[in-house]
């Protein structure tokens, strides 16, 4: 029994000061007869017991050996190893023991690095999650270039880490910065590192031109040196938590287009972390005048390959497919893309050109391409209205589906649907499909109701379906001159 100090003090009065007995100083102070005991010193201290035998002890030799050699291995894989050298205990009775006798990491002290004004840039990507693009989802990446002496950035959302993306933010960045540091810094990346052993590495080819353009020394930081890169690194933290927290990102536009606004509106307007005396606005003015300046003509950062025409006219490219026009059928072209356009050329031409898409197997055909098909193969006509609106509207397939399902006649729902699309086009019929398929109808007249909708809102002209028969379009309207009508003199009154 646990009493309080002042009782523990009148015990000791009593017993050794007045020598009352142990019987009267319980019954006088209301405790028990062995508190007594225990504060005045009477109790038999407990003979130390022996250590029991623990089934632990006939594999620690062992154990030490091994984490003397690989102190961060793990104890369900110790236990894997001691259970045919005669453990027969838990693998909870192993893991406490060794989280007892693992060697404890040494603390390696870093020395504070000061880069010099316009000396070194750092680079480096986060992972912010993933977004949905047709077909299925991305990984999202922000990449992040930082200038340590203002503490300036510039960054920008991108939806893959080939080289040609590293090309592409490299430019923009020190466009946006208005220079280039004479040093660029660099993670152990595989798109930037080859081939690394010790000192000796080997940057990408494509990397080392783009260094030779604006006359920059590419630079490695050492493996697990948190000294080295610590600048880019607590931009990262201050982005995702001034930034990113409690943001969704739904798409790279809306993304990079509200980075930027966070650049200009607080991260340049946020005072120095080490001289808060001033912005880093007004650091990264003056650090200006000591970077690079950019070369007159800017670098390629293209991706060029060549690509096969198949047999239905159409090129594989990053899982996607894009048209060209019949006539190339099985030829061999060049593609030429970046992170807005693909570019199809048949050697300096260009006969092809379609916008970038970031979705997974999707087709990308241009009208023109399918007309042009079409009318080279007639017997394709009955299939030319589906896939004039799957071309124009990608979203199409799952309205064919809940048509199905509703006994529509799908010949009827292509006229109606073409119909729409040659009146309103391609852009405000998508976003009706979408609104349509989000509401969970099916029925063309709300399809139409919709576009309406669509085009008052942007005030468009109102669309006239004027059907004309085919010689018409094929005829030239030469217009009168009206002298002519005012000098005949049949017409005079």
């Amino acid at each position: 029994m646990t009493v309080s100090g002042e009782v523990e003090s009148e015990i000791r009065v009593l017993f050794f000061g007045e020598h009352l007995p142990v019987g009267t100083i319980a019954a006088q102070i209301g405790v028990h007869e062995d508190v007594v005991r225990r504060v005045a010193g009477l109790l038999d201290p407990r003979p130390p017991q022996p250590p029991r035998p623990r089934k632990v002890d006939l594999v620690t030799d062992f154990i030490a050996e091994v984490l003397e050699r690989y102190p961060r291995l793990r104890a369900t894989r110790l236990y894997d190893m001691v259970r045919p050298r005669g453990y027969t205990g838990a693998v909870r009775t192993l893991r406490k023991y060794v989280s007892e006798v693992r060697p404890k990491p040494r603390h390696e002290a870093f020395l504070r690095l000061t880069p010099l004004i316009g000396e070194q840039a750092q680079v480096d990507w986060a992972h912010v999650g993933e977004i949905d693009v047709p077909g299925g989802r991305r990984a999202l990446w922000l990449f992040v270039m930082s200038l340590p002496w203002s503490r300036a950035m510039w960054g920008e959302f991108v939806l893959d880490l080939s080289v040609w993306s590293l090309l592409r933010s490299l430019t923009r960045a020190c466009a946006y910065l208005d220079g280039t540091a004479r040093e660029w810094l660099f993670d152990n990346a595989k798109i930037v590192v080859l081939e690394r052993h010790g000192d000796a590495v080997r940057f990408h080819p494509l990397l080392l031109d783009l260094a030779g353009h604006y006359a920059v020394r590419l630079k490695l930081c050492a493996v697990r040196a948190a000294n080295q890169k610590g600048a880019v690194e607590r931009l990262i933290r201050y982005i995702r938590e001034r930034f990113l927290a409690g943001r969704v990102i739904r798409s790279v536009e809306q993304g990079n287009r509200e980075f930027l606004a966070f650049l200009d509106e607080i991260a340049l307007a946020r005072p120095h972390p080490t001289l808060p005396d001033r912005t880093v606005r007004d650091y990264l003015h003056e650090e200006r005048g000591r970077l690079l300046p950019l070369p007159p003509v800017p670098p390629t950062t293209d991706q060029v390959l060549p690509v096969r025409v198949d047999k239905t006219a159409f090129c594989r490219f990053d899982t996607c497919w894009y048209s060209v026009p019949p006539e190339h059928v099985g030829k061999t072209l060049t593609l030429a893309a970046d992170d807005c356009e693909v570019r199809l050329l048949d050697g300096a031409t260009r006969v092809a050109q379609h916008p970038r898409c970031w979705g997974r197997r999707q087709f990308v055909e241009a009208r023109e391409h399918r007309e042009a098909l079409l009318a080279q193969r007639q017997g394709a006509k009955e299939a030319k209205g589906r896939d004039r609106l799957k071309a124009a509207v990608p979203a199409i397939d799952a309205l064919y589906e809940r048509w199905v399902e509703a006994g529509r006649n799908l010949g009827s729902m292509t006229a109606r649907t073409l119909k729409l699309l040659d009146l309103y086009g391609p852009e405000i019929l998508v976003t009706a499909v979408e609104e349509v398929l989000t509401r969970g109808m099916h029925d063309p007249g709300a399809l139409a109701a919709l576009c309406e909708q669509r085009r008052c809102a942007r005030a468009a002209p109102v669309p006239l379906d004027i059907p004309l028969s085919p010689h018409v379009r094929d005829r030239d309207v030469i217009p009168q001159d009206l002298a002519t009508y005012d000098a005949n003199p049949r017409r005079r009154g």
